[in-house]
């Protein structure tokens, strides 16, 4: 998998993406229901990644999962557990925590999938994907996100906060801080499938 790897600004210690999700992306026509159809080429991460989320191809998980290993772990001090981030979309089987778990499972790493709790967006307020600037999301994601201290040993690990596509960076932020409030959290690691 060809990958062009780019370091992720934030409130973390150290953050990488494998690759650009979308190369190019050309508007070719409606369809016969009028809806505009595209030709859009993909890095081999993103192209993976689309076939994963929209076309629920569960066997792009593991070569994802390896090649975040082979690519990007190497850039991390060393990870003590692996958090999904929590999903925007409900879905029956969740791309990211699959993800999360398969990376677990090669590194033998314990993965935490509820220590991040997300509050629901407030009654009538915009879905985050429908806000344009970084403030606003950033207003839109104040006091959304909460510790469930699911952590029964004594002792602190470095987080790795595992995502699938990295945009404006404000929710991945926002969980960052979050995370370095739990007194068994040492550094936050980041790592993205893409970035937008």
């Amino acid at each position: 998998m060809k990958v062009q790897l780019k370091k992720l600004e934030g409130g973390w210690d150290a953050g990488y993406a494998l690759n650009k999700h979308t190369l190019s992306s050309e508007f070719i026509g409606y369809n016969e229901f009028g809806h505009p159809m595209f030709d859009t080429m993909r890095s081999e991460p993103g192209e993976a990644l689309y076939q994963l989320k929209y076309r629920s191809d569960w066997t792009q998980v593991e070569p994802l999962a390896a090649q975040i290993k082979a690519s990007l772990l190497p850039k991390f001090g060393e990870v003590g557990l692996i958090i999904p981030m929590p999903a925007s979309t409900t879905r029956a089987r969740q791309p990211v925590y699959e993800l999360a778990k398969e990376l677990g499972k090669i590194t033998n790493t314990p993965v935490f999938d509820n220590i991040i709790l997300k509050a629901p967006a407030t009654e009538g307020g915009s879905q985050l994907k429908n806000l344009n600037t970084r403030q606003e999301k950033d207003e839109a994601l104040n006091g959304r996100f909460s510790i469930n201290p699911g952590i029964a040993n004594e002792g602190r690990w470095n987080a790795l906060l595992l995502d699938d596509l990295f945009d404006t960076g404000a929710t991945m932020d926002a969980v960052a801080k979050t995370l370095k409030t739990y007194k068994k959290i040492g550094k936050v690691y980041v790592a993205s499938v893409t970035w937008k």
